[in-house]
């Protein structure tokens, strides 16, 4: 039986699920941390259970790929590397060259090269990853999966800023929105819930982590999507600050004295959640705080739901009606708390959730009321799950 990975490669991190195809099969899953310090960190998870850590240096990704495949033959989860006969890469940044998954060769890695620019952090990364693993199994067959191919062919009016239009044309400023593969996966599942063709409705998908985004869904495509040129825009996050006026940032670039790129920094890294309360960019800390008395904590919280309402209300506005409002990622899958509060006072649109069907986290269920218009849905989120499927699927379309 061939076995099919999954990997998301960051800085100095490396994601991997293993799948058993085609029975999409979980065999291992795992992370391998602090690649290019001292000292790193690996964890496998395999069989009924089991679980297998490490530490030990890793000089780069090249080494941690091949400690990883090492320990999948030294703890018999594969026999030979031959049995891994598909990789499929996260990519965050796609641009306006890739609009699907693709296959990847010289040309495709020229490209995501190109696209360093659009997402710094992530995209020289993954492509570190790209070239170790090609290395390591130059036989399998690979592919890249772009976070924002999904929104790649959003309605122009969506997509752009009302900027000088050759801004578009010249250097690709617009909307590019991110987590596309989350974003389509839970789209799916729900139309399988509903019962209904996921072309017959209109869904506002929210991937609500530590990064966050809501996407209106119509027809099956991304219509419109909340984050923007990069993921800093959008609803407020865990330590990223969405939306804000541009022209702040020459304000206190005048006042402080930091360059603009300390500033996009500090609304990355210093904002959202952890901003507001100065105290953490967990949830989980957030909202004990706040039942505690602790005031910033509390507007933290107010502003972070304030946000998630806003868009709701627009996306249901632009797309005239939703069939479904769906949670999904860590803080939508696991707090009943904040998809209570998201969900409150929204009964005059037809959302309205059963409470007690909301007292769980991390399963797939309808939380909607009996009397609820438009449903709410918990749908777990598995990209590695899509990025597998689409192997298959761009296997087809070759053989074909």
């Amino acid at each position: 039986m061939s076995k099919s990975i999954a990997v998301n490669a960051g800085s100095s991190t490396l994601k991997f699920k293993l799948f058993d195809m085609p029975s999409e099969e979980v065999v291992a899953e795992g992370t391998i941390e602090r690649i290019g310090e001292k000292m790193g960190h690996a964890k496998i998870k395999y069989g009924d259970g089991q679980k297998h850590e490490d530490e030990e240096p890793f000089a780069d990704h090249g080494a941690a790929i091949k400690y990883l495949l090492d320990q999948l033959i030294a703890l018999g989860i594969v026999k030979s590397y031959d049995e891994i006969t598909a990789v499929g890469h996260r990519v965050v940044a796609g641009g306006e060259y890739f609009k699907d998954s693709a296959v990847i060769n010289d040309d495709v890695i020229n490209k995501i090269n190109d696209l360093a620019e659009y997402a710094p952090l992530h995209d020289p990364a993954e492509l570190v990853g790209i070239k170790a693993f090609r290395k390591a199994l130059p036989n399998a067959f690979a592919i890249a999966v772009f976070d924002t191919s999904f929104h790649a062919n959003m309605p122009k009016m969506n997509a752009l800023y009302s900027i000088p239009y050759q801004w578009y044309e010249k250097y690709g400023a617009r909307k590019y929105g991110a987590h596309g593969t989350s974003h389509r996966y839970v789209a799916a599942q729900a139309a399988k819930m509903l019962n209904k063709p996921l072309e017959d409705l209109k869904l506002i998908t929210m991937h609500i982590g530590a990064g966050a985004s809501i996407t209106a869904i119509k027809g099956g495509k991304s219509f419109d999507t909340s984050m923007g040129f990069t993921p800093l825009a959008g609803i407020t996050m865990a330590t990223r600050s969405g939306d804000v006026d541009p022209s702040l940032v020459a304000f206190v670039e005048e006042k402080t004295g930091k360059s603009s790129e300390e500033i996009i920094d500090d609304l990355n890294n210093k904002s959202g959640l952890l901003g507001i309360s100065e105290l953490s960019p967990d949830m989980r800390d957030i909202l004990a705080a706040a039942d505690k008395g602790n005031e910033k904590a509390q507007l933290a919280l107010d502003i972070y739901v304030n946000r998630i309402k806003r868009y709701i209300g627009s996306y249901i506005a632009e797309m005239n009606g939703a069939d479904a409002i769906v949670f999904t990622a860590g803080v939508g899958e696991n707090s009943a708390p904040v998809r209570k509060l998201v969900t409150d006072n929204m009964d005059y649109l037809g959302i309205k959730i059963d409470q007690e069907k909301n007292q769980c986290h991390g399963v797939q269920r309808d939380l909607s009321a009996a009397d609820a218009k438009i449903k709410t849905l918990l749908i777990p989120t598995d990209e590695e799950l899509m990025i597998v499927r689409d192997i298959e699927r761009l296997k087809k379309e070759q053989a074909n």
